[in-house]
């Protein structure tokens, strides 16, 4: 009973919904944790007798098991989905979702680069080899422009107009955004085009996409995470650094340096301006930092 919603949901999820198959996968999963919980505590019921009570007893069993509340969350906001889509289709009358809350989530600030570290990252790229000179380019990209890993690896050469310094990047929910690429960022991506791109023999489906693999494809986003984590530990940077730490440096410094967070929000491809304002924590802890190290009465 279960399966046969929720292969439904997946259906409806690709063909209504639209989403990406990364969106489709997480849903889904989110729905066959409920579906395991109902099997393990042994209530017997299909996903349209499931009651207020049984989620509420789900939610619990998540604490229970120690999940975080942020993931504990994400797996509502997907069962929420699932309820959503049966009320839709008439399946149930009622939402057991309906009145529950998400679970309080602490602010967290992002590990964040200095332009120093940065800069060691940089530097500690071998540019003799053609993985050197394609992965600076890469790391130029990702802190000059503030891309998700997906966005870069989906980047498409017709996106890129370095004439202008522009990329047109297709965000979450295909939505798309212009994001200014910086001087030098548009230096190694040109260096990479023109003696490592050029001589890969490219794989018909990638033949649009900006970075490729050694054999011509398409990178994955595994591959970019291990990319700059071999680099931090090159460069001898302790912190945990991944593709999103430069995409919260690109905004930690652009918020320091004094720009507005609408531009900050346009640039990342945020919906909620919301979603931007936990920059303007960093931005204080830098004032307060610059207060402590040079005022004289500190």
């Amino acid at each position: 009973m279960w399966q046969s919603y929720i292969k439904h949901f997946k259906n409806y999820l690709r063909l209504e919904r639209s989403l990406s198959d990364n969106s489709i996968q997480a849903y889904v999963h989110d729905a066959e944790k409920l579906s395991e919980y109902v099997e393990l505590s042994g209530l017997g019921t299909s996903p349209t007798d499931l009651k207020e009570e049984h989620l509420l007893g789900f939610l619990k069993y998540l604490t229970e098991l120690g999940l975080s509340a942020h993931s504990q969350a994400r797996l509502l906001s997907g069962v929420k989905a699932f309820y959503k889509y049966l009320l839709l289709e008439n399946a149930i009358t009622q939402d057991p979702t309906e009145l529950i809350e998400s679970p309080r989530l602490p602010r967290k600030l992002p590990d964040v680069l200095s332009y120093p570290e940065i800069e060691r990252m940089l530097e500690a790229i071998d540019h003799s080899t053609p993985e050197g000179t394609r992965n600076r380019a890469i790391l130029e990209v990702l802190y000059s422009c503030g891309l998700r890993v997906t966005e870069l690896v989906s980047l498409q050469l017709t996106n890129c107009y370095f004439d202008i310094g522009f990329l047109r990047i297709i965000g979450k929910g295909d939505k798309v955004r212009l994001v200014p690429i910086g001087r030098d960022a548009i230096k190694y991506t040109q260096l990479y085009l023109d003696h490592v791109r050029s001589q890969l023999d490219v794989q018909k489906e990638s033949e649009d996409i900006l970075f490729l693999n050694k054999r011509g494809g398409q990178l994955s986003r595994v591959m970019i995470f291990m990319i700059i984590k071999d680099i931090a530990a090159t460069a001898g940077i302790t912190k945990n650094v991944s593709p999103h730490t430069f995409r919260h440096s690109f905004a930690t410094h652009l918020v320091e340096g004094g720009a507005s967070l609408r531009a900050v929000q346009e640039m990342l491809g945020h919906e909620s301006i919301t979603t931007t304002e936990i920059y303007t924590h960093l931005d204080r802890d830098y004032l307060r930092q610059i207060i402590t190290e040079f005022h004289p009465r500190a």
